[in-house]
């Protein structure tokens, strides 16, 4: 479906820059922890966690690089969607008028939305890595309802803001 949707630059802000080199620094981090840590590694580990957090699918050391290249490519597709802000879904209908703060507002929550990932996965990752070094760690039965909660309301508030930045 074509748009005719304003093509318009986005220009970074301060909070945009230091979102992104967050979500860079953790996928760093995650690969030098990673490489730091493999050869420490059972020759099993564990590769999925229940909702209780408790660890209940294993495999092969050499899958602890799943999640950081999963990261790492859901992190650049969405960083290069983001310079296509025209072609971001809308509750709205966008014109001239009301481009540039719905396409900063969707810039931005894509943003928001690589470093929440690069967060869960840093964390996940970092307790398979302990849990494969033999560490007595678990995921904890909060980490689902907590990531949930964050999926469930986050989306409430984002609808809550886009209304009230297109009312004026």
């Amino acid at each position: 479906m074509k748009t005719n949707r304003p093509k318009i630059d986005i220009p970074l802000e301060p909070l945009d820059v230091i979102i992104d080199i967050t979500s860079i620094m953790i996928y760093t981090l995650m690969i030098i922890y990673t490489v730091i840590s493999y050869s420490d590694l059972a020759d099993t580990i564990p590769t999925h966690f229940n909702a209780s957090g408790e660890a209940d699918g294993f495999g092969d050391k050499a899958a602890i690089w799943i999640l950081p290249v999963i990261g790492i490519v859901t992190y650049s597709s969405l960083f290069v969607l983001n310079k296509y802000p025209h072609a971001h879904n809308y509750m709205v209908n966008i014109t001239e008028d009301n481009a540039f703060k719905n396409y900063r507002l969707s810039t931005r929550l894509v943003r928001f939305t690589n470093l929440f990932l690069a967060i869960i996965f840093a964390f996940i990752h970092y307790v398979s890595i302990e849990k494969g070094k033999g560490n007595a760690i678990e995921l904890g039965s909060w980490f689902t309802p907590i990531i949930i909660g964050i999926s469930i309301i986050s989306p409430l508030f984002i609808i809550v803001y886009q209304q009230k930045i297109n009312k004026s």
